[in-house]
């Protein structure tokens, strides 16, 4: 049976520390709805045209942190795991749970790589004890990453999906349910390394996020 799903994106301009001439310039959320096992959003970076992602961490100067608003957690099929290497899209038909799966990534939705040709994702020292059971990613000694030859980490159109993340309890609204910070490297269209530290975001107020949606379209007008 085909499911009719309707997604909505707030963008906004990142918190962030960059490095010099650094390609990021947004994050948004994607929520696709709730299909029975909570809020399910997807987190995008976006980037100029012909820059790269290859790596989410934490570190000891800047930990990386995703987690829920009180009250919430993240849900977890049991078919799958922390990240898009686990999830095997040919296995819906026999799990749906796990097309709703929590899970981080690089560019890739499933382990089969798509919408790329392969899932060159990695990962070292990120215990994942705690997101397996609901709760938040913390570290500030690890990694998920990519390859500079890894398709993936280009995005589409420089909008590169980091995670996603299906909140039981959810309102709806990622920029309230999901807590998160992070930092990011990547290369810029000269193939300079570039740094983010200190990616995140605040949780709106009530009626801030129509200002939201219209600062990252029109930072994304501007870079285009």
């Amino acid at each position: 049976m085909c499911k009719k799903i309707m997604t909505v994106v707030v963008s906004t301009l990142v918190c962030a520390e960059l490095s010099s001439a650094s390609p990021l310039y947004g994050i948004s959320i994607e929520s696709l709805g709730n299909m029975g096992y909570g809020e399910t959003y997807r987190v995008y970076v976006h980037l100029d045209a012909g820059a790269r992602l290859d790596a989410v961490y934490g570190n000891s100067i800047s930990a990386l942190s995703f987690g829920t608003a009180d009250g919430m957690s993240f849900y977890q099929s049991g078919y799958g795991g922390p990240t898009s290497t686990s999830i095997n899209s040919d296995f819906f038909i026999h799990a749906p749970s796990l097309e709703w799966d929590s899970y981080v990534t690089i560019g890739a939705l499933y382990a089969n790589g798509f919408p790329f040709d392969n899932n060159g994702l990695h990962d070292i020292g990120v215990d994942w004890s705690n997101f397996n059971a609901g709760g938040s990613i913390e570290t500030d000694d690890g990694t998920w990453f990519v390859t500079p030859s890894d398709a993936q980490g280009e995005g589409l159109a420089g909008d590169v999906l980091i995670g996603q993340f299906t909140v039981i309890g959810g309102t709806g609204n990622g920029y309230h349910d999901i807590v998160m910070q992070f930092n990011l490297q990547g290369q810029d269209a000269d193939g300079m390394t570039w740094h983010a530290y200190n990616v995140g975001q605040f949780i709106p107020g009530p009626g801030a996020l129509s200002v939201l949606g219209l600062a990252g379209f029109v930072g994304r007008r501007r870079r285009r």
